[in-house]
């Protein structure tokens, strides 16, 4: 199997002087004349280009159905898991006072006559 050298040349250690990007291209000059880099119209920065026609009209009520149903569901499930953990704090309180040896852990509550 043969080994592959890099071709060596004089170029290959030459510095190369930083232009940077707001600054314009400087001319270049070959033969008798002088050329010019084109610079075209950059493109705008917008979303424009990746839209595509729709078949079919949004159906804008069953999507704010949807949205509706996904609000009431996200409400339902943070009710929930605050009821929870409300619970599971009231029950270590208790268990805490039960494993201290305490008698009067459990909160009795009477109904005002």
């Amino acid at each position: 199997m043969t080994t592959q050298r890099p071709i060596s040349s004089d170029d290959e250690h030459r510095v190369l002087q930083f232009r940077p990007r707001t600054s314009p291209p400087p001319a270049v000059h070959r033969g008798s004349g002088t050329v010019k880099p084109l610079r075209g119209a950059p493109e705008p920065l917008d979303l424009a280009r990746y839209e595509q026609p729709r078949a079919e009209p949004g159906d804008f009520r069953h999507r704010m159905l949807a949205n509706i149903a996904a609000l009431a569901f996200t409400i339902a499930l943070t009710a929930i898991g605050i009821w929870l953990a409300v619970s599971i704090a009231d029950l270590r309180r208790t268990q805490d006072c039960v494993l201290m040896g305490r008698r009067d852990c459990v909160k009795i509550t009477t109904p005002h006559i």
